[in-house]
């Protein structure tokens, strides 16, 4: 079925309509000794970080991107008392609840919140203090005693790109690869499963997959092509199971390319290792080998996943998979290994191109911002003091719904 809710054939198309989510009091929810469990570096300071945000979607507006707020979607997906039940269980179910007296207590919670006000809390996280009824009910409890949340706060979240991702006329919604992560993906589920606007939506995976699969590591070049890192946070698994389901309906796509990138921090995801930028530009972490590893998924006459191994420079692998006559990779930090590492350190490689040869950029990464610049690429600049502690940029907090 072919929705029209969700059209995205490409990196650069105009953008029409993005899912954001901006930064709430999860963000306060972030104490330094539990910072590693829950993926961050540092703390962002919320009121500037919304600031941040607010400019980030003004930008989006004053370019004629419709925006859409994740809690909002979520909201208008819990049409009944059936599924806000539904969704309540579900979601305590994944929070590592513990006993069966805190799993009503949280119930109760719960459904006495408005329902966007619950969805809000959901992400929030749930201190101890502030459920009357909260009472050590089991062993756990006593040994647990010092840790302050009944519900561990959703920090990421900002980071929309991630959990789900919108493919041609269908979407993937992920398995993550740490269990930190892995709850953002229920919003997801209830988004596609009965938001009025969105539901009937074809799933090219789904999140109750054994194999992790995430959003940064997606890039769809083209209306043929998809390309997918091989990355520290996506098993080879999930993109062969993912190909068979996107490569076998009739849809546009022809070959999904896995490229195998660096299992480390720094290279978390694909679009932190490239980012499309215009038809033939493409931004690159320095670092990247100059010979990279590739595999091309194809589906033969038989509809059977074929596997072809390549190697290459990325600069002669695009031009091969994308038909150009010329591919131009503009460096992170430009020439400067200081620079480079500076700026890749707070995604200067990560852009969100709106339109061909048009991309929103972190204020702080201004030596690659000029490099872009003399390029020919069109630079909307957002300021980026408090989001760039998350270790994300403008793609990684942006899930395009519509392009044209």
């Amino acid at each position: 079925m072919n929705n029209s809710a969700i059209n995205v054939y490409s990196e650069i198309g105009k953008l029409k309509k993005v899912m954001l989510h901006r930064p709430g009091n999860e963000l306060e929810n972030l104490m330094p000794e539990y910072l590693e469990r829950l993926l961050f570096d540092d703390i962002p300071y919320l009121k500037i970080a919304q600031e941040e945000h607010d400019a980030f979607a003004d930008i989006l507006r004053q370019n004629n991107v419709e925006v859409v707020y994740l809690i909002d979607l979520v909201t208008q997906s819990i049409t009944s008392d059936d599924i806000k039940n539904e969704f309540i269980k579900e979601f305590i179910a994944e929070a590592g609840v513990n006993s069966s007296k805190k799993a009503e207590v949280l119930t109760d919670f719960f459904k006495s919140l408005g329902t966007k006000e619950m969805v809000s809390k959901m992400i929030e996280g749930i201190r101890k203090s502030e459920l009357k009824n909260y009472t050590k009910t089991n062993l756990l409890d006593f040994l647990d005693d010092d840790y302050p949340f009944v519900v561990d706060p959703l920090p990421n979240l900002y980071f929309t790109r991630d959990p789900y991702a919108t493919i041609g006329y269908g979407v993937s919604i992920h398995k993550m690869f740490t269990v930190t992560r892995n709850r953002e993906t229920l919003f997801a589920k209830y988004i596609f499963k009965y938001n009025p606007e969105f539901k009937g939506t074809k799933l090219w995976y789904d999140r109750t997959e054994d194999f992790s699969l995430e959003g940064g590591d997606i890039l769809v070049l083209n209306k043929d092509t998809v390309a997918i890192g091989i990355s520290q946070r996506t098993h080879p698994n999930s993109i062969e199971k993912f190909s068979q389901n996107l490569l076998s309906e009739e849809s546009s796509f022809k070959k999904i390319l896995a490229i195998d990138i660096p299992k480390e921090r720094a290279f978390m995801h694909l679009d932190t290792v490239f980012t499309m930028v215009d038809y033939d530009k493409f931004t690159m972490h320095p670092n990247i080998r100059k010979d990279i590893s590739l595999h091309v998924l194809e589906l033969d006459s038989s509809k059977k996943l074929n596997i072809k191994e390549e190697h290459g420079a990325l600069e002669d692998i695009l031009k091969r998979h994308l038909n150009l006559d010329h591919v131009q990779l503009i460096k992170c930090g430009g020439n400067s290994i200081i620079d480079a590492a500076r700026e890749q350190w707070n995604d200067g490689s990560n852009t969100l191109a709106i339109a061909p040869g048009e991309v929103v950029v972190y204020s702080r990464n201004h030596v690659t911002n000029e490099v872009l610049q003399q390029n020919g690429i069109k630079t909307h600049i957002m300021p980026s003091s408090e989001l760039s502690r998350g270790r994300g940029g403008p793609r990684c907090m942006s899930m395009p719904l519509i392009r044209e």
